[in-house]
């Protein structure tokens, strides 16, 4: 049976999803767990990866077990593991369901803040300088009429594409924050860092909202601004057809 699991983490003590060595990565803590729980191998398979110190309000992974979990399963898994990873639910899915090949699209927010809070010091990023969100939704807007992305991707990277299809892009006000929410049917490695990076070029007036364009179509990662820290980056939502879970199960 394959199953996907919906899970929550605080990425600050971890190197990011995917498996390194020598780092504490969350693959590797929930799959330490799972082993143990299980009694068992167990092989996670992410939606995609998250870069050090980034967090996920909404991740899922799936995972191949033959016998029946129960109901209670989450409840027994989460006293496992760390406080800073949270399962909110187990669902079993279609054979051939994948949670990187079968999503329809992620969404990911990055987190701002302009005056100093002691309780968003691992959760948020602070910029001091002024920033005009009205030219930084301006900017925003033109992510959606390209594919190429070429110009905010990690420089050293093994994929064959670069090619995204970008659905919603802006900049909201949020609880004494300033919320990006950024949503596309794949992202590129260090991406949604690259361009919040470049929007606060703008927001400083040091490129004209139209620049990013000339940006986008120069495919050169070294025009566009530099990444902004990973801790305002959050994983948030991921959308899979109806038709592959095979029960309204807990997710």
């Amino acid at each position: 049976m394959r199953y996907f699991m919906h899970f929550s983490y605080l990425g600050k003590h971890y190197h990011g999803w995917q498996r390194q060595p020598a780092a504490l990565t969350v693959q590797e803590a929930m799959e330490e767990r799972l082993k143990l729980l299980l009694g068992g191998e167990v092989a996670l398979v992410a939606a995609g990866r998250t870069d050090t110190g980034v967090h996920a309000r909404e991740m899922v992974a799936h995972f191949d077990w033959e016998a029946p979990l129960g109901g209670d399963f989450p409840e027994r898994y989460n006293a496992f593991l760390p406080e800073d990873i949270v399962v909110r639910g187990i669902c079993p899915v279609l054979p051939e369901a994948h949670a990187r090949f079968s999503a329809l699209s992620r969404t990911y927010e990055y987190h701002l803040i302009q005056q100093r809070d002691p309780f968003a010091l691992d959760t948020a990023c602070f910029v001091r300088q002024p920033l005009d969100f009205g030219r930084m939704n301006t900017a925003a807007a033109y992510l959606m009429e390209f594919s190429d992305f070429k110009a905010f991707s990690r420089s050293q990277t093994d994929v064959k594409t670069y090619l995204c299809k970008i659905t919603r892009a802006a900049w909201e006000p949020r609880g004494g924050a300033w919320v990006f929410t950024i949503t596309a049917d794949r992202f590129l490695r260090n991406m949604v860092r690259a361009v919040v990076g470049t929007l606060l070029e703008v927001g400083k007036g040091r490129i004209a909202p139209e620049g990013i364009k000339e940006i986008i179509s120069s495919r050169d990662r070294s025009r566009a601004g530099v990444s902004v820290p990973a801790k305002g980056l959050y994983l948030t939502e991921i959308i899979y057809p109806e038709g592959i879970y095979l029960t309204d199960g807990e997710r």
